[in-house]
C-alpha cells in the first residue's frame, strides 16, 4: 500500500464492502508512501496515526490512466463518471471555500480539467472539494493555490467573515515563551493591536487601535471624547498577535505600561513626521497617546521539531 499527501483511506465492511469510515492523509512517515500515515477522518475531523489493515484501501486522488497506481477515483477503467457531483454554482458564501474555489475558478476563466491538472487532482476529485464548505488538508490547499495563481492564505480567507484560528491545530505543537527583544522586534513599526480600556459605566473593555512604535514606545491617535482616551495616566495592557491559519502557527505579544497624553510640541511634531499608521476610524483624532511598556511577554505556537 502506497499513497501521497491528499489521497483518501478507505476503510470497508469486511462482509457488505460498504464504506464504514474515510478519511484524507495529511501526514506521511515515509518517503515512499508506506504507511502508517496521519488521517484527518471526515466524520470527526479527528487526527490519528493509522496503521491500515486488510479493510483499508487508497484512493488515489491524483489523475492517471486507467489501471495506474493513480487512476482517478470515482471513474470506472472506461473512464464512466461514478460519483462526481453537480457544478458548485451561485455565489459563495462566507466560509465557503469550495464555493470560492469555484468561483475563482470561474472568474479566470478555468475549466475543472484544467484547474485538476494543474492541481495534480481528479478532476471529480476537485468538483467534490467545489461542494465542500471547509478547506482540506493543507498540502491539496497549497497546490489549488498554485493551479489557480493565488496564495494559499488567499483561498483560506476569502469570503472567510470568520475569526482567525479555526483551523486544525498542528499534529506536535511547541508552545514557547518570547524573550523582551523578539517581543519588540515582533512589535515591529506599526500595524493594529488592542489596549484594555475602562468604559464610562465602568466595565472593562479592549478597543482595537492603529498604533506605530517610535523612540521605543507604542503610540496611537485619538480622540479626546473617546473611550480611549480614558486610558491616559492609567496602567494598560497592550496586545498584538498574528495567526497563520495555512501553517497552524502564531505568536501574541502582550505590552503592560502606564498611557500618557503627549503634548509637548516637539513631540508630537516627531510623532506626526514618523508615524507611518492612519486612524482606519477617520475623523479627527488629534490626541496621541503613548504607552511606554515596564514589561513584555509573548507567546509563540510552532511546530515541535522547528
Amino acid at each position: 500500500m502506497r499513497a501521497h499527501l491528499g489521497d483518501q483511506l478507505v476503510i470497508e465492511s469486511p462482509a457488505t464492502g460498504a464504506t464504514r469510515r474515510d478519511g484524507e492523509i495529511i501526514g506521511l512517515h515515509h518517503e515512499d508512501g508506506t504507511p502508517p500515515y496521519d488521517v484527518r477522518w471526515s466524520d470527526s475531523g479527528e487526527i490519528t496515526l493509522v496503521f491500515p489493515g486488510p479493510d483499508a484501501h487508497i484512493q488515489h486522488l491524483r489523475p492517471g490512466p486507467p489501471g495506474s497506481p493513480h487512476e482517478s477515483p470515482g471513474t470506472t477503467g472506461e473512464g464512466e463518471n461514478r460519483s462526481a457531483p453537480p457544478p458548485s454554482g451561485g455565489a459563495a458564501s462566507p466560509g465557503d471555500f469550495g464555493g470560492w474555489v469555484a468561483a475563482e475558478r470561474r472568474r479566470r476563466g478555468l475549466s475543472r480539467e484544467v484547474t485538476a491538472a494543474r492541481a495534480r487532482m481528479a478532476p471529480e476529485y476537485l468538483a467534490r472539494l467545489e461542494q465542500c464548505p471547509t478547506a482540506p488538508a493543507l498540502g491539496t490547499v497549497v497546490r489549488l493555490a498554485d493551479a489557480l495563481g493565488t496564495s494559499v492564505s488567499a483561498l483560506y480567507d476569502a469570503g472567510v467573515d470568520l475569526p482567525p484560528g479555526q483551523g486544525h491545530a498542528l499534529l506536535h505543537p511547541r508552545l514557547r515563551d518570547l524573550a523582551p527583544e523578539e517581543c519588540r522586534a515582533l512589535l515591529s513599526t506599526h500595524g493594529v493591536g488592542r489596549v484594555t480600556v475602562s468604559t464610562p459605566d465602568g466595565h472593562p473593555a479592549v478597543v482595537p487601535v492603529n498604533y506605530d512604535v517610535i523612540d521605543g514606545a507604542i503610540v496611537f491617535r485619538t480622540a479626546p471624547e473617546s473611550v480611549t482616551a480614558s486610558v491616559v495616566d492609567e496602567e494598560v495592557a497592550f496586545e498584538v498577535d498574528r495567526v497563520d491559519e495555512a501553517l497552524s502557527v502564531g505568536w501574541s505579544v502582550l505590552a503592560v505600561g502606564r498611557a500618557s497624553i503627549v503634548t509637548e510640541p516637539g513631540a508630537v511634531r516627531r510623532l506626526v513626521q514618523y508615524a507611518h499608521a492612519t486612524p482606519w476610524a477617520g475623523g479627527e483624532r488629534a490626541m496621541w497617546v503613548s504607552i511606554r511598556p515596564r514589561s513584555l511577554t509573548g507567546r509563540r505556537i510552532e511546530p515541535a521539531d522547528q
